[in-house]
């Protein structure tokens, strides 16, 4: 794949994979759509012979792959991640098919890493992980019968992001409007939830002890959006400046 295409933007991220051998036919699936990027949140068992065995010609992907602690770390930098679950949620998320969210995914892969995150085999992705991504994907699949194999639901994604590319090919000499601005990324959005949270502290609209789902409904707010990284810096601003306000000493009346 050529050092200027999309699809070197995108990573695939795995959480907590509990079979070494789904993490070796990811790769597999990864290489023949010419995804490169492969990110493990805390996997059971890596490095693994079956995850050699069952990658075939993809164990070059195996030996770059970045292992994570957290999500968080696998999402650095980003400005867009897209989970990818068929659970439904008590705060859902923008939702989109495979193809639409693919064609997303790649509009925004012609200038910044974007990610695809996909959950244990057997849990998913839990309400936290699913928290810090901005959108999910759904692949549709016969309601009767809707389980997919990890590395089939890898396949089938890298093969629709590989089929957006024709699609998206026009943009690479002129972006729209919206992509044409620096775009906020997963680092800038995730240090502004935690100080509008102690902000909210600070001013006793959030008890701690009490939090209730309070952030989760504030981040499923602002993943409706795309935030622009000058559109942060100004809600920042505007943190700063309640917290000076709050610092000051009250004025004493001398009359």
């Amino acid at each position: 794949m050529a050092p200027s295409s999309p699809l070197n933007n995108v990573r695939i991220v795995l959480s907590h994979t509990s079979h070494a051998g789904n993490i070796g036919a990811t790769a597999r699936a990864m290489k023949t759509m010419g995804l490169q990027s492969l990110y493990l949140v805390n996997p059971k068992s890596f490095p693994d012979r079956e995850a050699d065995d069952r990658a075939v010609s993809a164990r070059d992907l195996l030996n770059q792959a970045y292992v994570c602690e957290c999500i968080d770390e696998a999402l650095q930098n980003t400005v867009l991640a897209a989970a990818l679950t068929t659970r439904s949620r008590e705060f859902p998320h923008e939702t989109h098919d495979a193809r639409e969210g693919a064609r997303i995914l790649l509009e925004h892969a012609q200038s910044h890493p974007v990610a695809l995150v996909f959950g244990a085999e057997t849990s998913g992705l839990t309400t936290a992980e699913v928290s810090k991504c901005q959108m999910t994907i759904f692949i549709p699949t016969n309601p009767d019968y809707s389980s997919l194999n990890l590395a089939s639901a890898v396949q089938i994604m890298g093969y629709e992001l590989f089929m957006a590319m024709s699609e998206i090919k026009m943009l690479y000499t002129k972006q729209p409007v919206y992509l044409q601005k620096a775009p906020a990324s997963f680092n800038d959005i995730e240090f502004f939830y935690q100080h509008l949270e102690q902000v909210m502290i600070q001013t006793d609209f959030l008890d701690p002890q009490k939090p209730k789902k309070l952030m989760q409904r504030i981040r499923r707010l602002f993943s409706r959006i795309r935030l622009e990284k000058k559109e942060v810096n100004i809600l920042r601003g505007i943190l700063n400046a309640v917290e000076k306000q709050l610092s000051r000493k009250p004025s004493i009346d001398k009359r």
